[in-house]
């Protein structure tokens, strides 16, 4: 079972933006996150969940989309997320194992009911703090950005080193390269 949502846990870009996502569904998620093991058990990760048309919006627009895709700012409107999930950090904190961690976690039971995820690093995080009014203090650190699938992701094994870069076919099917089992052993 948990092979299966590992495999279905892509890094979806495209949703069905239609289709909206409570408020309740994401504590829910967080929930679960939150059980996740921390480094010395700090639990510094704090949560500011985005469900609004409004919050989702200002949010959208202060995010980096799919950096190998040069000439593609991002999904259209219809196609973007219907919630987010931001990981908020005090100043000065750093907690990339916990995010990690947690981040993942909260992607795999949001796979388990039917979402898809992307984790997304390229905030300007300024812009962002002062939109949602985040606390003085605190830094948005990474964004979980969670809908309906709107697309297909396929895995492709690759060879050694052979090109890793994930790239969209003509068909709208986004192709991601994985190393083979045997590449990855040492």
């Amino acid at each position: 079972m948990v092979r299966e949502l590992a495999l279905k846990n892509r890094s979806y870009r495209r949703f069905y933006q239609e289709r909206s996502i409570g408020e309740d569904l994401l504590k829910e998620l967080v929930d679960i996150g939150r059980q996740t093991p921390s480094a010395a058990n700090r639990q510094p990760v704090r949560y500011r969940l985005v469900c609004t048309p409004e919050e989702n919006q200002a949010v959208f627009e202060c995010l980096g989309w799919a950096g190998y895709y040069k000439d593609w700012d991002g999904p259209e409107e219809g196609e973007r997320p219907s919630a987010y999930i931001l990981m908020i950090l005090p100043d000065g904190v750093e907690a990339a194992y916990d995010e990690g961690i947690a981040g993942q976690t909260i992607l795999l039971a949001a796979a388990e009911k039917g979402l898809g995820g992307c984790f997304l690093g390229n905030i300007q995080r300024e812009k962002l703090a002062q939109a949602l009014k985040l606390p003085q203090g605190f830094r948005a650190d990474l964004c979980l950005a969670l809908g309906y699938p709107k697309e297909t992701v396929v895995l492709e094994e690759i060879a050694g080193d052979g090109d890793y870069k994930y790239y969209r076919g003509k068909d709208a099917v986004q192709h991601v390269p994985k190393k083979k089992l045997e590449d990855i052993l040492i």
